[in-house]
């Protein structure tokens, strides 16, 4: 998983740790706090160990880190080692764009960076996105899982479509172009709405992707435009837990939720917690150690 925003540092470091699986969430949280470019990648397979790694300027936020990776120890009940190296700002940069090929997903996406500059003839739905500051920009796959179901859901059409936690606005943006229709995309972080509305432009899609700051369901918007027939949640198993009711609540009889953000070993307590709220999963989708939920919510709810 990689996150990105680019901020033209001067000094850069590469900060990581190494931690078991069950470590991962709260590592990738703290450190996503801190750094402008956060990456998961699997470290040793036989010992299933993980490295969460991000780039951030030098000496920027020391203390906000340190007090970041003390809650990531103490939720987590895992002590992990800091290790820290120079990175050259021209160097990240490159190795960015070089790791952001055009990418088909599906039967109908394809994901650019806008570095590219000879565009192939395709029947395909293109994104265009900056690599140099995307941050779900469809390599990761979690949000390769949430485009192959969307386009396993497409035939339902929906009509009220929300994009909680957008990140890059990949997933409203996609949504947009395969549905036509409005798309609501929302963030906690204002430098996400931001790149959010800078990619709606870039791809031609202003008049349908609409990015507002907001704190998850309790989002003024979001409560007003409730319920949606469609609702995409790329975030992480944790704050999918805690959000479950909220989603039932808000999904239309009939709806679509696509939840992601969890590897595939979070999947039991992401569906029970949904399964509670009286929603039906409908599939779980692979990209290699993630996973990608399709849940739908019946038309007729069961009273609890």
């Amino acid at each position: 998983m990689t996150v990105t925003r680019c901020r033209h540092a001067t000094e850069l470091e590469t900060i990581s740790v190494t931690v078991p699986e069950s470590g991962v969430e709260a590592y990738e949280t703290a450190i996503g706090l801190i750094c402008t470019t956060v990456g998961i990648f699997e470290f040793d397979e036989a010992e299933k160990l993980w490295r969460v790694e991000g780039v951030k300027d030098v000496g920027h936020a020391e203390a906000e880190l340190a007090a970041a990776l003390t809650i990531a120890e103490l939720t987590s009940g895992i002590a992990a080692e800091l290790e820290r190296s120079y990175t050259e700002p021209e160097g990240w940069l490159a190795r960015t764009y070089e790791s952001f090929p055009e990418q088909n997903v599906g039967r109908r996406f394809t994901i650019r960076g806008s570095h590219l500059n000879e565009q192939s003839a395709t029947n395909r739905i293109i994104i265009t996105l900056d690599a140099g500051m995307a941050f779900g920009s469809g390599e990761h796959g979690s949000t390769r899982g949430c485009l192959r179901a969307l386009e396993q859901i497409a035939y339902r059409n929906p009509q009220h479509i929300l994009d909680l936690g957008c990140g890059s606005g990949i997933l409203a943006m996609a949504a947009a172009a395969l549905f036509h229709r409005h798309v609501l995309a929302t963030d906690i972080d204002p430098w996400s709405v931001r790149i959010t509305a800078a990619n709606a432009a870039r791809n031609g899609l202003s008049r349908l992707v609409e990015a507002r700051l907001g704190n998850g369901w309790s989002t003024p918007q979001i409560r007003r435009e409730a319920p949606f027939d469609l609702v995409f949640a790329n975030i992480l198993a944790r704050p999918l837990c805690l959000m479950a009711r909220d989603l039932a609540a808000n999904l239309a009889p009939g709806g679509t939720a696509i939840l992601a953000g969890l590897l595939n070993s979070q999947v039991r307590m992401v569906l029970a917690a949904h399964h509670r709220c009286g929603l039906v999963l409908e599939k779980h989708l692979h990209e290699g150690d993630w996973g990608t939920l399709i849940f739908r919510k019946p038309l007729r709810m069961h009273s609890s």
